[in-house]
């Protein structure tokens, strides 16, 4: 089982606002290049993440992207449902009437309870989170290489 890329590259894309939240707007070529990842593939990432209301837009003079809410308002979780959906495993898990076994499968129930596991895992994780993990590393990084 993988996560997919969109989930990464749009926790990735969060992140990077979060680091320069309260810095002013961010162009997403710029995003794009810290992150390494493809500035198209942002732009299409970018566009649920506005529509669902945790990205602002900037145009003219002092353009770019904000995020519309603090770091700590902005869980894993909700990025990745809004990018990618919901976190059921398989299919009876949300429409158990698609299968003639999902009341008496035990190994629905295993997924189910692992989709749920998941999905609380990543609600405990905030965009502030992942900074303070960042910042964290960063210095970590820096003091190993003196």
């Amino acid at each position: 089982m993988k996560i997919s890329t969109r989930i990464r590259y749009g926790t990735r894309l969060m992140l990077e606002l979060g680091l320069s939240y309260k810095e002013g707007p961010i162009f997403l070529k710029d995003i794009a290049r810290k992150q390494e990842i493809s500035e198209k593939y942002l732009s299409q990432i970018i566009i649920p993440l506005k529509a669902a209301g945790l990205i602002n837009t900037y145009n003219g003079a002092h353009s770019g992207y904000v995020l519309a809410k603090s770091p700590q308002e902005i869980t894993v979780k909700e990025i990745a449902e809004i990018v990618e959906g919901n976190f059921d495993l398989i299919e009876c898990v949300t429409n158990p009437s698609g299968c003639a076994r999902a009341a008496m499968c035990a190994t629905r129930d295993l997924w189910d309870d692992l989709g749920r596991t998941i999905a609380e895992k990543l609600d405990s994780f905030t965009i502030k989170d992942l900074i303070d993990r960042s910042k964290e590393k960063q210095e970590n990084s820096t003091a190993y290489n003196i």
